[in-house]
């Protein structure tokens, strides 16, 4: 039986963004195994989505720090599992993943297995830290050595790479959306759907979509907000993290309580953009966010932060305004315009339309067809 080996360092990331891929390589006759912890779970609450998919699970006790002493266990696991199944190719997402992964397969890739990495943005950057610099850039330098295909999904990661040593460096437009389903209307009824959600009937309402962790940022849309003082607007969070509790803290700090509503992760979350009116996406790190392409398929204008991958996907003042992540001001101010433009957020919403479909999952499982087909020989 032909094997493939999927590698991420959290589970749920996989049934996510990976199934198209998945599918696709059962089709020609695949047998897929994951590789992941799945006690550490991400884009959801279990691993439910997993089952009846096909994919037998394989439990790596993954930890996010590679400082931590852990890591040789990771390392070891990793080593006899790809020994013992002799996978013929491996496909590695997440930093911790992709690193530990590379490693474990240099023997095996000696004896012919393709290891393929996919960033979905790498921990080096235009604005990252210095210590993100000295530590992850070389890093990633070396463990280029032993990638046969180094996948970005970003301009600027892309231009990066190309000074690393993977023997292909292949940019494909990120993990895809279904423009076509998306651009669809779900909702036959706004008013009753918001008034479910708890908007105002006449309220300008903000949407953000994402975990509730430092690298999202939501906390300068909050301060934002404050400063705007304007009681038509509600925002609305999506999403669940660590930072749930501060975040519920610094609103009531800023007497926000009646604006802002958590809504925790939400499955339904397609439905939410229709009766939104402004995205706002202010984190400090991107890869090629897909929330952000939803946002955009949805027809919505958007306020989001100036990083690598937001400015792929927004032309500022066409499609919404970029600004830095810290900009308190500049976010309030560009709010205030869309908030009291109706017009302007309908033009920019319908040229993001326009723009996303360049990001559709068809463009994208092409792309992704064409690297299978290479690396492991198919017709």
């Amino acid at each position: 039986m032909k094997k493939v080996l999927l590698v991420t360092t959290v589970s749920g990331f996989i049934p996510q963004f990976e199934m198209n891929n998945v599918k696709y390589l059962q089709s020609k006759g695949f047998e897929i195994h994951y590789a992941t912890n799945y006690n550490m779970v991400s884009y959801g609450t279990d691993n439910s989505r997993l089952d009846n998919t096909g994919i037998i699970r394989h439990q790596i006790d993954f930890v996010r720090s590679p400082f931590s002493i852990k890591n040789i266990k990771v390392y070891k696991s990793l080593c006899n599992l790809i020994c013992e199944e002799k996978f013929d190719l491996i496909h590695c997402h997440t930093p911790m993943g992709g690193a530990m992964a590379r490693l474990a397969g240099r023997a095996a890739r000696k004896s012919g297995t393709k290891i393929i990495y996919t960033a979905h943005g790498f921990h080096f950057f235009k604005g990252a830290s210095f210590l993100n610099w000295m530590i992850y850039y070389p890093v990633e330098r070396v463990l280029s050595y032993f990638t046969d295909v180094q996948i970005t999904i970003n301009q600027e990661d892309y231009q990066r790479a190309q000074n690393f040593h993977a023997r292909r460096i292949e940019y494909v437009p990120g993990v895809g959306i279904d423009s076509t389903k998306l651009m669809k209307k779900e909702i036959s009824d706004k008013n009753e759907f918001r008034k479910e959600l708890g908007i105002l009937k006449d309220s300008v309402c903000i949407l953000s979509v994402g975990e509730l962790i430092p690298r999202k940022n939501h906390a300068t849309i909050i301060k934002a907000l404050k400063g705007l003082n304007d009681k038509r607007i509600t925002y609305l969070i999506c999403g669940h993290g660590d930072l749930e509790e501060k975040l519920k803290h610094l609103v009531i700090e800023l007497n926000l309580e009646k604006q802002v509503r958590f809504l925790g992760y939400r499955q339904d979350v397609a439905k939410i953009y229709e009766v939104c009116d402004i995205f706002a996406f202010p984190s400090f790190q991107e890869g090629l966010s897909v929330a952000l392409m939803e946002a955009m398929a949805k027809g919505l204008s958007v306020v989001t932060s100036k990083v690598r991958g937001n400015q792929d996907l927004i032309e500022n003042e066409k499609g919404g305004y970029t600004l830095a992540p810290t900009d308190v001001k500049g976010f309030r101010h560009a709010i205030e315009i869309l908030v009291n433009d109706e017009k302007l957020r309908r033009k920019m919403g319908e040229y993001n339309q326009d723009q996303v479909v360049k990001y559709d999952i068809q463009n994208v499982k092409k792309r992704m067809k064409e690297i299978y087909n290479k690396e492991l020989s198919l017709t």
